[in-house]
């Protein structure tokens, strides 16, 4: 532990699960959604500490998005297409290399199943936010330990 009271590995001294949050924009930020970033945030927030607060975007999203989410504390990853290969990438190597104790995907995509699966069998508590009651999926949310619908929080 350093003066500060941070180990190496980014943990702190009072043990507060470290939370990776990462954020599907296409599928969650959605006209039919209304969907606030820091809801999304604050669910995330419930489970422990930010280790990382991600949004995946593809190369159409706004310059007025981006600032929005930036102003906001995160970190705005863009993608050219599609960005579910991305997020998924970064969300099980952040579990393999056990940079968080807990990982959130906020998303109603079913293709992260796999990464949430694989951040489950690192031993990593999982947590699925979905952007509204018809923006779920449930394969996602049993995929995860925990899940969240934003409009009945």
């Amino acid at each position: 532990m350093d003066p500060f009271g941070w180990f190496a590995d980014g943990r702190s001294g009072d043990d507060e699960p470290r939370v990776a949050l990462f954020v599907d924009g296409p599928n969650v930020l959605r006209d039919e959604f209304d969907v606030d970033l820091d809801d999304v945030r604050e669910a995330a927030a419930a489970a422990g500490r930010p280790a990382t607060t991600r949004l995946y975007v593809d190369e159409h999203a706004t310059p007025k998005l981006i600032q929005a989410a930036e102003a906001r504390g995160f970190e705005v990853v863009v993608t050219s297409g599609d960005v579910d290969v991305k997020l998924a990438v970064d969300l099980t190597r952040f579990a393999v290399e056990g940079r968080a104790d807990v990982v959130a995907v906020a998303s109603r995509d079913i293709d992260f199943k796999p990464a949430i699966e694989t951040a489950n069998a690192c031993g990593l508590r999982t947590l699925a936010i979905a952007p509204g009651e018809h923006g779920r999926s449930d394969a996602l949310r049993n995929a995860a330990a925990e899940s969240v619908t934003l409009d009945t929080v």
